[in-house]
C-alpha cells in the first residue's frame, strides 16, 4: 500500500523598518554607491523569503517641490532598484515624508516604486482606495496588509478626493479589520502603523489602547514604525505587538537610533510562527546581531 505524502507549503514574508535614501544616505551612496547599504547576514535573510516589505521614508522621485517643513527628503528614482536586486518586493509609502514632494511627488513615487519591480504600498488617488487592505498572498491561505498613517500630515492638508497616504481615523482602522476578519476567517491580517513618538523605547497608552483594539477586532500582528528606535514587543493574548521596529536602512548614528529588528512570518495553512532579527546599523548599512 502506498501512503500518500503532503508537503506543506509555507510562505515567508519579512518586514524591515524604515529606509532613507536621502541626507547621510544620499552621501553614503554618491560616495560608496547603492550597494554599501546591504551586508551580507541581512541579504541572506531577504533571500531566503518570499516577500519583503520595508517603509520608504522618503519621497523617490525627480519631482523637486517641497513641503515647508523642517525635514525634507527626496530620493533618486533610480537608487530603488537596488531595492529591488536586494529582495524587496513591497514599499509602504503610508508615512510622514511620502508627501515631503507633494501630491505630484508621491503620485510620481508609486510609480517609480512600481516601475522599477516593486508594488507600492498604502497611497492611492484618493484617501478610501489608500486605505483598503492589501492582499500580499493567496497561497497557503490569504495574508492581508493594512498599512496605515497615525499622524498629521506636517503643512499639508487633508484631500480625500486627491492622491493620498492611508490615513483613517482610529475608529474606521478598527472597522476595517472586523469586516475583513468576518469575511475572510482564515486569513493572516497584519497591520502596519506609523506612528509614535520619535526618539522614545515605548509607547504611548493611545498606542497600546489602539493595539489592543485592533487585534480583538481581528489582527494576528501589529508591526510599526516611526520612532527610529526598536520599541517594545508586547504579546496580547497570544499575538504580537512590534510597536516600532525601528530604522533598517539610515543614518542616525546614536545607539539608541542604531538599534533596530527585522520581523519575519512563516506562514503555513494552519501554523503562524514570528521570529525577531535584531540589527546594527553603521554607515547606514544594516547588520545582524549573533
Amino acid at each position: 500500500m502506498l501512503s500518500s505524502i503532503v508537503l506543506a507549503v509555507s510562505l515567508t514574508i519579512t518586514f524591515t523598518g524604515d529606509v532613507l535614501l536621502d541626507r547621510g544616505v544620499r552621501r553614503q551612496i554618491e560616495a560608496h554607491g547603492t550597494e554599501s547599504l546591504f551586508t551580507t547576514g541581512v541579504d541572506s535573510v531577504l533571500a531566503a523569503s518570499d516577500l519583503v516589505v520595508g517603509n520608504l521614508e522618503c519621497p523617490a522621485t525627480t519631482i523637486k517641490a517641497p513641503t515647508y517643513k523642517r525635514f525634507v527628503f527626496r530620493a533618486e528614482p533610480e537608487w530603488l532598484d537596488a531595492l529591488r536586486r536586494h529582495g524587496f518586493t513591497h514599499l509602504n509609502l503610508a508615512n510622514n515624508h511620502s508627501v515631503d514632494q507633494g501630491r505630484r511627488g508621491l503620485e510620481d513615487t508609486f510609480r517609480q516604486v512600481a516601475a522599477h519591480g516593486m508594488t507600492p504600498l498604502g497611497a492611492a488617488p484618493t484617501q478610501d482606495k489608500a486605505a483598503r487592505p492589501v492582499l500580499l498572498a493567496s497561497v497557503p491561505r490569504r495574508v492581508w496588509l493594512i498599512p496605515t498613517l497615525r499622524l498629521a500630515l506636517e503643512n499639508y492638508p487633508w484631500l480625500p478626493d486627491q492622491w493620498s497616504v492611508s490615513q483613517d481615523d482610529d475608529e474606521r482602522l478598527v472597522q476595517r479589520v472586523a469586516a475583513l476578519r468576518q469575511t475572510d476567517s482564515s486569513a493572516v491580517i497584519i497591520v502596519s502603523p506609523h506612528w509614535g513618538w520619535e526618539h522614545k523605547l515605548t509607547p504611548v497608552g493611545q498606542q497600546r489602547e489602539l493595539a489592543h483594539r485592533l487585534l480583538d477586532a481581528g489582527a494576528d500582528l501589529i508591526i510599526g514604525h516611526h520612532t527610529h528606535t526598536q520599541q517594545t514587543i508586547e504579546n496580547y493574548r497570544g499575538r504580537y505587538i512590534y510597536y516600532s521596529i525601528g530604522n533598517f536602512i539610515f543614518d542616525q548614528t546614536s545607539d539608541l537610533n542604531s538599534r533596530a529588528c527585522i520581523v519575519s512570518m512563516d506562514i503555513e495553512a494552519e501554523d503562524l510562527k514570528v521570529r525577531t532579527l535584531p540589527i546594527r546599523i553603521r554607515h547606514c548599512a544594516p547588520m545582524l546581531v549573533f
